[in-house]
């Protein structure tokens, strides 16, 4: 429409001026004629033109200017409603549907949300444009947008423009919910790892009440009985006496060297997680007789913090098991092809194990961020499994 304007109006100036040179060349020629009446006539006749071009270029640049502000008001409320619009796509929910809605608004158009890479066929006489919504170059969905009047390039900038921001805010979304989740992940594995503290202080608690307290209570009471038969007189009984206390003496003393090695075993702060779980196995053998396979140079891959939490899985593991009366235990690690890390705790020992003692297990696997799982035998055997995510094996 601009342009049919200003078509039109260049035209009428054109000619408005090429009857104002007439009229002057006419005067020009009437005066070196001597013709004074033509002369008056063509110099009147150039005046009315003058004025008339004159009006003519007043009226047409008014009208230019009104045009123009018309043209500006509409792309003033146009950006007004597309920066409603951003407003209120901007930090909601489902932000590609509410673009779909916004867009129907801003264009007065039928707005479909199409799949990525989706591009239906355009009828002949149909009015179409389709805008993909991009994310770090990839294709996350598509606006087609049809109407009965056709759109023009600024229609289709707009509408770029209004995808663009859509794409981002959904990206946004995207992220915003991924950091969610991973707070309240984190929340949670934080309980879970402050539940598994308090459960360990009570068993340690309950340990040493139960095991060296009552040992070394036994002890003194039996020197106190040694130290009475030596002022009666009874020196043989007090011989036997402080014999036994010191048997009890010396295995309270390797009841609380096991309790520290299985706190934190020293070979395993100076030597590493394999030399440490083939000392926790050579004294599994010997105390209880079974035999027990080893291979777990894939911890190597784990981080140290990740290596003692996976010991105490192994070791509270085997220890559940040599209670069932295993003749055989396995203690095997390997990569999974996704990257991850597998231990698998074997026994052929009959009976199942009880589920206290697994929800322990499960717990402290899941300060890991692993997955632990049980495999229960037929007539008889337990594997217990767990797999480490493969950002576990980064040190």
């Amino acid at each position: 429409m601009r342009l049919r304007f200003a078509k039109r109006s260049s035209t009428r100036a054109g000619l408005l001026v090429l009857a104002f040179a007439a009229a002057a060349l006419l005067a020009v020629v009437s005066l070196s004629a001597n013709s004074h009446p033509l002369a008056l006539a063509g110099l009147a006749l150039t005046i009315a033109l003058a004025g008339v071009v004159a009006g003519f270029l007043i009226v047409t640049e008014r009208r230019r200017h009104e045009a123009a502000e018309r043209v500006l008001t509409s792309e003033a409320r146009f950006l007004e409603s597309l920066v409603e619009t951003m407003g209120s796509i901007a930090g909601g929910p489902e932000v590609l549907e509410r673009t779909r809605q916004e867009a129907e608004r801003l264009f007065e158009a039928r707005v479909l949300l199409l799949e990525p890479g989706e591009r239906p066929r355009q009828a002949p006489a149909e009015n179409a444009i389709v805008i993909p919504l991009r994310a770090h170059d990839e294709e996350i969905g598509a606006l087609r947008l049809t109407r009965q009047r056709p759109f023009d390039r600024d229609d289709v900038v707009r509408a770029t423009v209004l995808a663009d921001f859509a794409a981002r805010e959904h990206e946004n979304a995207q992220l915003l919910g991924d950091a969610r989740v991973r707070e309240a992940e984190r929340s949670r594995l934080s309980d879970q790892l402050i539940t598994a503290e308090q459960d360990e202080r009570r068993r340690l608690a309950n340990e040493l009440h139960d095991g060296a307290v009552q040992s070394l209570s036994g002890v003194a009471l039996m020197l106190d009985a040694g130290l009475n038969s030596i002022e009666e007189g009874r020196g043989q009984e007090a011989q036997e006496i402080i014999g036994r206390a010191l048997e009890r003496h010396r295995a309270t003393i390797g009841q609380l060297r096991s309790l520290s090695f299985n706190l934190e075993p020293v070979v395993l702060r100076d030597q590493g997680f394999a030399p440490a779980v083939r000392a926790l196995t050579d004294q599994i053998e010997l105390a209880h007789n079974v035999r027990v396979e080893v291979d777990v140079e894939a911890a190597e891959q784990l981080a140290d913090k990740t290596q003692a939490a996976i010991y105490q899985i192994i070791r509270e593991a085997l220890d559940q098991a040599v209670h069932r009366g295993p003749q055989t235990l396995s203690v095997t690690m390997r990569q999974t092809p996704d990257g991850g890390i597998e231990t698998a705790i074997a026994d052929d020992a009959p009976g199942e194990r009880r589920r206290r003692s697994l929800e322990e297990l499960e717990e402290r696997a899941r300060t890991l961020n692993g997955v632990l799982t049980v495999d229960q035998g037929e007539d008889a055997g337990t594997t217990v499994r767990l797999v480490l995510p493969p950002y576990a094996s980064s040190r």
